[in-house]
């Protein structure tokens, strides 16, 4: 394939300032807690960031990096660039970064009312005005002494980044950090020069972008990122935004990373699955059309032809991609050996923010190394072409038989039904779940392209395994959705399991249907059946809604099933289900009947523990990966099988 053709657009060399960049494809900034304690850029960092390089795409930035730990630091591992310890480390980081051709930009930023004041040794954090801060206290209103401080760290950020080889800077002000806050007329509500009319609401970052290129060489680039719209009431607008970015571009900026939204709409920027491809694209098209510096652009991309088309479509000049980078450090490099159909894609699941927001290290759903390249780094090719059995094609025994492959035993995959992909074939139905079909497609390419042998429609019983004589056995064979015997009724013919509504085994069409269980699947299934024309009552007996579920996407899923006259009762449990009602006890009330044509349950799952006890009986090397070992979200099975198959041994 000549991928240069087939996304010309993608692979034609760029310019900003006078560097030239190989091809259109950046790593756009993500905040991640991969830096060492001290704020520098340490070895799991540049083996993080490296592997995005050698995957082949143009530009790579790291997540923001702290001016200045002493008013702004949010937590105990974010990169920091203040001093030459700091600085040596960030040289380490670019000559890794260079072995490919690509170019490193650091992105310089100040949280201001994001942190709060446990981080600053008691003191208050800084914003343009008084504003409450991440704890709901307030900031101190910066002097004219602090600003001109701030802008001096910047300098001094930007003079290290210099000196260490990286390339160029970025200024960031947007998603409510800091100099957001001055931009945006909901934290600026200063009366000097700083604030006010949007001339002087830009001030500051006019002065920082200035300073810095007063002191750093002329091919050094220095960009700005900007949320061209806040999408929040009272904030910028998209008008707003573009009035912004004229200032800048007539101040001379290099370049111009076009994002959106805040802290308070950062649905708008880290998105959840139901957001498509492009939803945002008018937005850094109309900056596009209104300056002249080259654009860089994040439009929740997932593929190369899509990608490829915002550029041909003026657009952008550069295609960003953050989240997909972490599900594919090589999604550059697949195209180039034309393997596209192979890169995995990001599901826009929202893992990586979940983990980071509960103070752990940001993993991703598809992609068992982020974060780990290190550990994961040398793959033992010890194989010789023994045999291994997998026993199950969804998600887990899919990434265990492709390890298993990639170490070079001889992989014979059993699926009992038609097509691969287990537990993916229901998750792809609700609406706009067609990532998670991408995702699936995805992995089955790449097992075809390692050699997996698979057999579909092929239980694997005792007996066909042992005549394949296999060196370990992988049981990857899922779970059954739960159906308790305590309740009355649970046999009857109108109640069914999420897999026989989302398979089409059953047509629900505008009937009455009771979800039982609020968890992703049941709500997930409920707007599938909504979706139908169904009017769909869902009951949970905790008080928790979506318990599990990260806020954001739970949020979305919660407007689509209002949106569908969806109602929801928590604190209801499931007593009796009769033909054409359920009775349930809710909290503080008496119990109640509920009128319902079908019933579907959406308990949970549970392993077959006498299956795995079987195996066990007749091999000696079993490895027991994902809901067959315990019920878990995609995440857990995709990890299980990876890290089993990777350590699998025969001692």
């Amino acid at each position: 394939m000549n991928y240069k053709a087939k996304y010309s657009n993608l692979f034609k060399e760029g310019k900003i300032r006078k560097q030239t960049i190989k091809n259109r494809i950046v790593v756009t900034p993500v905040g991640l807690t991969y830096a060492d304690s001290n704020g520098q850029a340490g070895l799991r960092l540049i083996r993080y960031l490296e592997e995005r390089a050698k995957g082949g795409a143009g530009i790579v930035m790291p997540g923001i990096v702290l001016v200045d730990s002493k008013t702004g630091k949010i937590n105990a591992n974010e990169l920091c660039l203040e001093n030459q310890a700091q600085s040596m480390s960030f040289a380490h980081l670019a000559r890794a970064i260079h072995k490919y051709d690509a170019k490193l930009f650091l992105q310089l930023y100040h949280p201001g009312k994001c942190t709060v004041s446990g981080n600053l040794n008691g003191e208050k954090p800084w914003s343009a005005s008084e504003v409450p801060t991440a704890d709901g206290k307030r900031t101190k209103a910066m002097s004219k002494k602090d600003i001109e401080y701030l802008i001096e760290k910047f300098v001094q950020s930007a003079k290290l980044a210099e000196t260490a080889g990286v390339d160029g800077v970025e200024i960031h002000a947007a998603h409510g950090y800091l100099l957001n806050q001055f931009l945006s007329p909901l934290y600026n509500h200063r009366s000097d020069e700083y604030g006010g009319s949007i001339e002087n609401r830009a001030r500051i970052v006019v002065e920082i972008y200035e300073a810095i290129r007063k002191v750093v060489s002329k091919d050094f680039v220095v960009g700005i990122r900007i949320s061209v719209d806040e999408f929040v009431e009272g904030g910028n607008t998209l008008e707003d935004g573009l009035a912004f970015a004229k200032i800048w571009d007539e101040m001379g900026v290099d370049y111009m990373n076009v994002n959106c939204g805040l802290q308070e709409s950062s649905q708008f920027n880290r998105e959840p699955p139901c957001y498509p491809q492009g939803w945002k694209k008018h937005l850094s098209k109309s900056v596009k059309e209104a300056v002249s510096c080259p654009i860089i652009a994040v439009n929740t991309i997932k593929k190369p032809d899509f990608a490829d088309s915002l550029i041909g479509e003026g657009v952008c000049d550069f295609a960003g991609l953050s989240r997909g980078h972490l599900a594919d450090p090589y999604w550059t490099k697949k195209i180039t050996q034309g393997k596209e159909d192979q890169i995995r894609i990001c599901i826009s699941c929202l893992n990586c923010m979940d983990t980071f927001i509960q103070g752990i290290p940001p993993t991703c759903t598809v992609n068992p190394r982020l974060g780990r390249e290190i550990e994961f780094s040398q793959i033992q090719k010890n194989g010789r072409g023994r045999t291994v059995v997998v026993i199950g094609g969804g998600p887990g025994g899919m990434e265990a038989a492709m390890v298993l492959a990639e170490r070079k035993f001889r992989v014979v995959l059993f699926e009992q039904k038609a097509e691969l992909g287990g537990q993916l074939n229901y998750a792809e139905k609700p609406p706009k779940k067609e990532k998670i079909r991408w995702l699936k497609e995805g992995m089955i390419a790449q097992l075809k392209s390692l050699g997996v042998e698979v057999r579909l429609n092929t239980k694997a019983d005792i007996e066909a395994v042992k005549k394949l004589k296999p060196l370990g056995v992988f049981l990857c064979s899922g779970a059954q959705p739960v159906k308790p015997e305590t309740i009355d009724g649970i046999d009857r013919k109108n109640v069914y399991t999420v897999p026989e509504v989302l398979s089409g085994a059953v047509d629900l069409r505008k009937k009455q249907v009771i979800v039982a269980g609020a968890g992703q699947a049941g709500l997930e299934t409920a707007s599938f059946l909504a979706d139908q024309g169904c009017h769909v009552k869902i009951i949970e007996q905790e008080s928790e809604i979506g318990k599990g579920v990260f806020k954001q996407c739970l949020n979305e899923e919660l407007k689509e099933l209002k949106a569908a006259d969806a109602e929801i009762y928590p604190d209801c449990t499931l007593r009796s289900i009769e033909e054409t009602y359920i009775m349930v006890s809710c909290e503080g009330q008496a119990d109640k009947k509920m009128e319902a044509e079908a019933v579907v349950m959406s308990l949970g799952v549970k392993g077959d523990p006498k299956a795995a006890e079987e195996f066990k009986s007749h091999f000696t090397h079993v490895r027991i990966v994902g809901d067959a070992l315990k019920s878990g979200r995609i995440v857990d099975a995709i990890t299980d099988g990876f890290t089993k198959a990777w350590v699998f041994d025969e001692e």
